[in-house]
């Protein structure tokens, strides 16, 4: 049984990881601010009042997970406030950077110990954050944010190699979430998580820090 910690886990993308890690038969350690009543009907192992972007919130994290391995860690709390040119409001913009890129590194960094040889360690990033992909413009907090994010993926998938743990800098596609306004044009939930747990799945040391759509497409940076 492999053991996995996903953040932001109450709702969209982080609830289905839950679900389908749970019918795989993994154990699921699910994160969040507050739990959703779907998250608390798994059965799964809920830890709540978790705040990515605070010191004190995630070391009380490691202290309630009291050493206990993590083979997979999964970052996928995340944010998206709409910041175009004509409204830039900058108190927005650093928001989306304290969620979207401090607080999975912040959180990483604190469960190096909880980390092995051969774990894993997941940054769900977008393709909103790549910059030769940009031929809209606009989104201003959430392309920064995400760009930096990935940019801490690729750095960790460095760092940490030597410890025998791989990286995955990870975009889901367009899903029909309450992010995206459950959008027509997107995704299902059930699909994209479908599509990530096979990246992660064949994420190794040879492929770390490797910039992925859940389809298996490799993107651009």
């Amino acid at each position: 049984m492999i053991t996995y910690l996903v953040t932001g886990a109450n709702r969209g993308i982080g609830l289905e990881y839950c679900r389908q890690l749970k019918e795989r038969g993994e154990r699921v350690i699910a994160v969040c601010r507050s739990a959703s009543d779907e998250l608390n009907n798994l059965g799964i192992s809920v830890a709540t009042d978790i705040d990515i972007t605070s010191d004190e919130s995630v070391a009380d994290l490691v202290t309630r997970l009291d050493d206990q391995p993590i083979d997979v860690l999964i970052n996928n709390a995340g944010i998206v406030e709409r910041v175009s040119l004509e409204r830039l409001d900058m108190n927005s913009i650093r928001r989306q950077f304290e969620v979207n890129a401090l607080g999975p590194l912040r959180l990483t960094q604190a469960l190096l110990t909880n980390l092995k040889q051969g774990s894993k360690v997941i940054m769900m990033t977008s393709r909103m954050g790549s910059i030769e992909d940009n031929t809209s413009g606009g989104s201003y907090g959430y392309r920064m944010s995400k760009v930096a994010l990935s940019m801490a993926g690729k750095s960790l998938s460095v760092d940490l190699k030597s410890q025998g743990i791989a990286v995955g800098i990870l975009h889901p596609g367009l899903v029909k979430t309450r992010m995206t306004g459950f959008t027509d044009s997107g995704i299902t939930p059930e699909q994209a998580v479908k599509g990530l747990l096979a990246r992660i799945d064949e994420l190794n040391l040879e492929n770390t820090g490797t910039f992925w759509h859940s389809n298996g497409e490799i993107l651009p940076w």
